[in-house]
């Protein structure tokens, strides 16, 4: 009601305003009688945690500005022709975090911790910060070669007979092929 006294009171230039703002459904304030201006109506509507969950649909800065200190009130505006739907304020957001974390544990066993805490001396204290040092660590595991394993004399034994075996068959294989070229050529 006292938008539509405000938008009365402003003349012919918010005619048209005044129409649209006549085909919503009125909501009753607690200043009927004396009407305010329409930006401390509406902050006063949503006053007390936005008990009917109102939202606020403006085009005044300093209205969204004191809109968005306010958790729990979604904000409307208009750009180009088209209706936007506000980010939530960062109070907002803060508000929701808690109350979810208030969901998780229940008050009763938040006490009940507490009390434990104190009991076993777990407590924490305002003096006592506590902070962890960072330990240097090593290098990079994979930036490092592998250990080579040492060589003993058992060790080194069977390496040579591989390396002897892989001759001889390699030496062999160079002979046949030798001999195959060798018959061709006579045929």
């Amino acid at each position: 009601r006292c938008v539509l006294k405000e938008l009365e009171s402003l003349g012919k230039a918010l005619y048209g305003a005044k129409l649209i703002a006549q085909r919503f459904q009125l909501r009753n304030c607690s200043h009927h009688k004396d009407p305010v201006s329409g930006s401390a109506c509406l902050l006063s509507m949503i006053e007390e945690g936005n008990p009917h969950h109102f939202f606020i649909a403006t085009q005044d800065q300093d209205l969204a500005n004191k809109v968005k200190k306010k958790a729990g009130v979604p904000l409307l505006f208009i750009i180009q022709n088209t209706m936007v739907l506000d980010k939530p304020s960062p109070k907002s957001l803060a508000f929701v975090q808690q109350l979810q974390t208030n969901q998780l544990v229940p008050e009763h066993q938040k006490q009940s911790i507490v009390q434990l805490k104190e009991k076993e001396g777990l407590a924490k204290q305002e003096g006592e910060k506590r902070r962890k040092r960072k330990r240097a660590g090593g290098p990079n595991p994979l930036s490092c070669l592998k250990k080579k394993k040492k060589k003993t004399q058992e060790g080194q034994e069977p390496s040579a007979e591989k390396k002897k075996r892989r001759k001889r068959k390699r030496n062999r294989v160079k002979a046949e092929a030798m001999q195959s070229v060798q018959k061709n050529e006579e045929e």
